[in-house]
């Protein structure tokens, strides 16, 4: 039921969690750096199989909130997480059985992890996106019509906050956007509780596993000196869409998210083309020649062409030699309901889905 999550393993999670990131999610090497810390220290994470959850256990879902930018600006502090899952419990009057990723993608992934280590909880191997998404109502459990509220909110400077009621999964979204971009944008939250039947019914399973798997196979590759972007389409079942150089980018934090585009002028069989990658925290749409090739929810991922290493949006600048690759959704993000929730009209362009994968 409950598995040790052992300490080489944290940096295969951070690198595969990075990829799955499409982007977003943080940069997870501060929180890498966090972790590693806490098991220094004598702290140890076991993993829990989401199907060993019994019905009415409740799982805390936590994440970290606001502009990937900023997020690197501010030093993380493993207890602002752990005080966020605490604030829900004193609010709820009930303790949580274990915790779960919002997103398996960048430094998001290693939250459940930074909590859990020092509350002594499992972590759920599960989380409700597969990858990252910047808004909240952008999950899986939204999808399913679950309940919204309430969500905990704790920052540094020791304010706390909880939002008792939403009307909607947008209106949460609204008002706990606004609270977290009023304290610097970002914070730690706990999301609306789960029990342990909306976590089975409704989580995307494995994904712990999933991301591990992923950063040993770009490991494996590094260490035989192959080449690890192809090493990540062949273990994920991804696509090539573009190989050249980072020109330009137009990026700016704004309402709590960062915002803009990238653009890549071709190499090699590329030449002479020209892509450009819109982005709201992730990787939104890709525009080759200004004609739409990749969108949400497929995953887009822009990578160092030499390492594999993920590029996050924060960090993205001129002359990065990049690779950009699609990997598959989770199926639920392609769903009728899925689509009307993390597809491109989502995130305001007037585009039907076409899957890089159909």
């Amino acid at each position: 039921m409950l598995e040790d999550f052992p300490v080489e393993d944290i940096d295969p999670l951070a690198t595969g969690a990075w990829i799955l990131g499409t982007g977003g999610g943080g940069n997870p090497y501060l929180s890498t750096l966090n972790l590693k810390r806490l098991y220094a220290e004598g702290h140890r994470v076991q993993v829990m199989d989401p199907a060993a959850l019994d019905d009415d256990d409740l799982v805390a879902v936590v994440s970290g909130m606001g502009a990937p930018l900023v997020g690197q600006e501010r030093l993380k502090d493993p207890r602002h997480m752990a005080r966020a899952v605490e604030l829900m419990e004193d609010y709820l009057g009930r303790p949580f059985r274990a915790i779960m990723a919002l997103e398996i993608g960048g430094a998001n992934a290693l939250s459940p992890f930074l909590a859990a280590a020092l509350l002594g909880r499992p972590v759920v191997n599960a989380d409700c996106m597969g990858r990252a998404y910047p808004e909240a109502q952008m999950t899986s459990f939204a999808i399913g019509g679950l309940s919204m509220f309430p969500l905990a909110m704790v920052d540094v400077r020791d304010n706390e906050v909880i939002v008792a009621r939403a009307e909607s999964w947008k209106w949460m979204e609204k008002i706990s956007r606004a609270a977290c971009t009023a304290i610097g944008s970002t914070a730690a939250t706990c999301k609306a509780p789960r029990t342990g039947r909306e976590v089975k019914d409704w989580g995307i399973h494995d994904t712990i596993t999933k991301a591990v798997e992923l950063g040993r196979a770009v490991d494996a590759a590094r260490a035989r000196h192959a080449d690890p972007v192809a090493a990540i389409l062949d273990h994920e079942g991804g696509k090539s869409l573009f190989r050249g150089k980072v020109v330009d980018v137009d990026r700016t934090t704004t309402g709590g998210f960062l915002r803009g585009s990238t653009k890549i002028e071709g190499l090699g069989e590329d030449r002479g083309a020209v892509l450009e990658l819109a982005f709201q925290n992730e990787w939104a749409v890709a525009f080759r020649d200004g004609v739409p090739v990749a969108m949400t929810p497929d995953l887009i991922c822009l990578l160092d062409t030499v390492s594999g290493s993920a590029l996050g949006t924060e960090a993205v600048r001129y002359g990065q030699r990049v690779s950009v690759v699609a990997l598959p959704a989770p199926e639920i993000l392609t769903s009728p309901a899925g689509l009307e929730a993390v597809g491109p009209r989502a995130f305001g362009y007037d585009i039907d889905f076409k899957s890089v994968f159909a």
